[in-house]
C-alpha cells in the first residue's frame, strides 16, 4: 500500500464499522443537534474540552514543533525546508484555532470534576508528544481533528434538518453550538484536516501502525464525550 493514501484508507475502513459510528454520532452530538442537549452537559464538556484545548493540545503541538527537523546545511529553498515550513505554519494554524468560547456564552466551567476520558486523552497525547516521533505525531493530530470534523458535520445536519423542518423554538444550546459547528465544520478547518492529511500521507508511518494510532484516537474521541446523568454526578463536592 502506498503511504499516500495511508489516511484515505484508514477513513474508507473506519466508516465502515461501529466503533468510528459511536465516535462520531454519539448520543451527546445527537443531542446537540435536535436541540435537546442539556445545557448543564454542555457546560461539563466543555469544563473537559477547556483542559483538553487550554492545556494538553497546546503542549502537544509544542512538542510537534520541537521536533521538526532541522538541518543547518539545507538550502533555505530545498523540498526538505520548503515540507518544514509547511508542517510549522499547519501546527501554528493548530494553536491559532484553538477557539474558547464558553465565557461569552455565560458557562460556568469550575464545578466539575475532570472525566477518566479527558484524563485518558491527555495521558495519550503527552505519550506521543514524550516519543519526540514527529511523524507519528502528525498522523495522532490529523486523526484527532479529522474525528472532530466528522462528528461536528454530523450535528450541522441535525441542525440544518430542523431548519428545513422550519421548527421556530431555538433551544438554549443551539447558540453555543451552532457556534462550535462554525468553527469545527468551516472550510478554513477543512482546508486543515486536508493539510494534516498531506502531512501524514508524507511519513513513513505503515498502515498496520497508522491503524493503530487511528484506531486509539477513535477509542479516546467516544469516551471524551459525555453521557446524560453525567451532568450530575460529576459536580464536585460543595
Amino acid at each position: 500500500m502506498s503511504s499516500r493514501a495511508l489516511t484515505d484508507q484508514l477513513l474508507q475502513q473506519a466508516r465502515s464499522n461501529n466503533e468510528y459510528a459511536e465516535a462520531i454520532n454519539h448520543p451527546f452530538l445527537r443531542a446537540a443537534g435536535d436541540g435537546s442537549l442539556d445545557w448543564a452537559l454542555l457546560a461539563l464538556w466543555l469544563s473537559q474540552d477547556r483542559i483538553y484545548a487550554a492545556h494538553a493540545y497546546p503542549r502537544f503541538i509544542g512538542s510537534l514543533i520541537a521536533a521538526i527537523p532541522f538541518d543547518k546545511s539545507a538550502s533555505p529553498h530545498s523540498q526538505k525546508e520548503e515540507h518544514n515550513r509547511h508542517i510549522l505554519k499547519t501546527l501554528s494554524f493548530a494553536l491559532e484555532n484553538v477557539v474558547k468560547t464558553a465565557e461569552k456564552h455565560g458557562f460556568e466551567l469550575g464545578m466539575w470534576k475532570e472525566r477518566k476520558g479527558t484524563r485518558d486523552y491527555v495521558a495519550e497525547m503527552n505519550s506521543v508528544a514524550n516519543s519526540r516521533s514527529i511523524q507519528e505525531g502528525l498522523l495522532f493530530l490529523w486523526a484527532m481533528e479529522q474525528v472532530y470534523l466528522d462528528a461536528w458535520s454530523f450535528v450541522r445536519t441535525g441542525l440544518q434538518k430542523r431548519s428545513s423542518q422550519s421548527e421556530g423554538n431555538q433551544r438554549p444550546s443551539d447558540l453555543p453550538v451552532s457556534a462550535f459547528v462554525e468553527n469545527w465544520t468551516s472550510q478554513e478547518f477543512v482546508n486543515f484536516v486536508d493539510d494534516l492529511a498531506e502531512l501524514s500521507n508524507a511519513t513513513d508511518v505503515g498502515f498496520e501502525r497508522g491503524t493503530k494510532i487511528w484506531e486509539r484516537v477513535v477509542e479516546l474521541e467516544k469516551e471524551f464525550w459525555p453521557l446524560a446523568g453525567e451532568e450530575i454526578h460529576m459536580q464536585k463536592d460543595v
